[in-house]
């Protein structure tokens, strides 16, 4: 069923064709709910090309609309200088609660990849960020009909894997593998925190004196896998400490309870297709030899030179990246692609897309880039890897637990410790920094996750002290039924939107302000042992299925009682 929105910008398009002759596209919005339910400032638009006053306009529209629109409409009005607003019948309004969000993604492949670990280093808030907001993101585009495929990639070769295995070595003293096996570590966490402080040891060794010691580990990286060495004492340290991270990466997306990845692309596997690609553009002339590097020359495309292949002649982020969108439209022949990254690499990335562009720009343009800014905690520093003091992703999920557990005895203790710290992460705008507050984030009385999931809960529990009726089209609402309906109908809209911006917090705020006109429905409206019992009880049921489709959306799960 088509959302009433749109038939009623589909019939006021028609009447200002019909009255004046002009082809205008009509974008209803919502106003106050004292002045109706749709709006638009079409005879504002119009006032120009026909020459008149918009309020003029507006009055003529007003009594071609009430003709036209008698079926969807109890009133049109005009207010101000020439603003129409549409009032829905109560039979239209209770309609409308059928109307499902758009399928504009119906039949489309699209390739969802965030969250992008490294291994050999512990995933910071960072990481979390981006396998919540991606996950929600990919939500919305199943939703809007798409086959989705969420992937991931990381770093498994590069600089950082030979600082690690420099700082790992040191460690233990010698290449043994016995001697790594020995090393008192008993959970995923425990392991990939140990090869994070490795990492911080190399990268400070790298900066001093060891740097060619390193460089010389980095190429012995790479040669395991150009040898495909899984036998000399090195390889075993490395094939083991890969596996570590990826058991630790395993546990993470449990521990956090986001959908599952359909492939994890290790930088290694992209390196031979992305250097293949950098010989091919070297011979056209699209990349070029810089003082014994590959590099292209982005100045002439308003953009900065990047290396994509160094002078060891070992391949560079730029190279891997390369390689990494050929490999997933070769897997999946995707239609659009949409990255999730940290902003610190919007330059970079425009390098990249303008390089794809010279031999794929079909590719080019069917890749989205979508960037977000540092997670902190409330007071926090800007955090780094390198140095050491980071935000580890899982120190997040244990300060919510620990918050959660201050409001008292709950009985979803882990759902509501995750909503809490997912709510607080999407219900911003994606693309600048995040402060996460622990204790804001599980308060039951604020904008958060916890306050939604008591909100389900509560109309749950109210729909077991009864049974909820049909809401029949042709009822009649009273004020109050009449203010819940109208904001649960603004659902398909919100979700519409969220899909067209991938932007998740669209959803957020909406839930938010639907729980809010419930309270206030429920504060004013007595439901159970009521002569309207059954209607409202349907009302309940048609809120509480709302919100709880709402919160799957955002990942967070919606429980029956807190």
């Amino acid at each position: 069923m088509s959302a009433m929105k749109d038939v009623l910008e589909q019939k006021v398009a028609e009447a200002c064709q019909e009255l004046f002759g002009i082809e205008v596209s009509i974008e209803l919005t919502r106003p106050e709910e004292q002045f109706g339910d749709f709006a638009t400032n079409v005879a504002l638009q119009l006032s120009k090309q026909v020459g008149k006053n918009p309020r003029e306009i507006g009055e003529e529209l007003v009594v071609k609309l009430r003709e036209t629109l008698a079926s969807e409409v109890s009133d049109v009005s005009v207010a101000g200088p020439g603003f129409i607003n549409l009032k829905l019948s109560d039979v239209a309004l209770i309609g409308s609660l059928k109307a499902q969000p758009a399928k504009s993604l119906d039949g489309k492949v699209v390739v969802a990849e965030y969250s992008n670990p490294n291994a050999f280093k512990a995933m910071h808030a960072g990481h979390l960020y981006t396998s919540v907001v991606g996950d929600s993101i990919a939500n919305l585009m199943e939703q809007a009909g798409a086959t989705v495929h969420r992937v991931n990639f990381g770093g498994d070769v590069g600089l950082h894997v030979g600082k690690t295995m420099w700082g790992i070595i040191k460690s233990l003293g010698n290449e043994d593998i016995d001697a790594l096996l020995a090393v008192d570590l008993d959970s995923p966490e425990e392991r990939a925190q140990w090869l994070s402080d490795r990492y911080v040891e190399g990268n400070n060794a790298y900066e001093g004196e060891a740097k060619e010691e390193i460089v010389e580990y980095n190429k012995q990286v790479y040669a395991i896998h150009s040898e495909d060495d899984h036998d000399s004492p090195f390889a075993q340290i490395y094939w083991t400490c890969r596996q570590w991270s990826y058991d630790y990466f395993q546990y993470f997306y449990e521990t956090i309870n986001v959908k599952p990845f359909d492939k994890y692309y290790p930088e290694s596997s992209t390196s031979p297709i992305g250097m293949a690609k950098v010989k091919e553009l070297l011979e056209q002339g699209v990349l070029e030899n810089s003082d014994g590097a590959v590099v292209f020359k982005g100045e002439n495309y308003g953009l900065h030179t990047r290396v994509f292949q160094t002078r060891e002649g070992l391949p560079t982020y730029e190279a891997k990246d390369l390689g990494l969108i050929v490999a997933k439209n070769d897997d999946y022949h995707f239609d659009k692609s949409v990255v999730i990254t940290g902003n610190d690499i919007i330059e970079y990335m425009k390098v990249v897309l303008k390089v794809v562009e010279q031999f794929a720009p079909e590719l080019a343009t069917a890749t989205k880039h979508l960037t977000h800014g540092l997670v902190k905690m409330e007071g926090g520093e800007k955090m780094s890897s390198r140095k050491g003091n980071t935000l580890g992703a899982l120190d997040v999920i244990n300060s919510a637990a620990e918050a959660v557990k201050q409001i008292g005895d709950q009985t979803e203790q882990e759902d509501i410790t995750l909503g809490a710290v997912k709510y607080a992460f999407l219900k911003q705008r994606t693309g600048g920094d995040i402060i996460y507050d622990p204790k804001e984030s599980v308060s039951l009385e604020g904008n958060s996750g916890p306050y939604l999931q008591y909100s389900h809960a509560r109309a749950r529990s109210i729909l077991r002290k009864g049974e909820a009726g049909e809401l029949n089209e042709d009822a009649s609402l009273e004020a109050g039924e009449r203010s819940l309906v109208r904001k649960i109908t603004e659902y398909t809209e919100v979700v519409d939107q969220a899909v067209d911006d991938l932007m998740p917090h669209h959803v957020c705020a909406y839930l938010y302000e639907l729980a809010q006109v419930f309270n206030r429905f429920y504060e004013g409206n007595r439901v159970i042992d009521d002569p309207r019992q059954s209607l409202r009880l349907a009302l309940v049921k048609t809120y509480a299925d709302t919100l709880q489709n709402g919160l799957k959306l955002l990942g967070i799960a919606a429980p029956e009682q807190m």
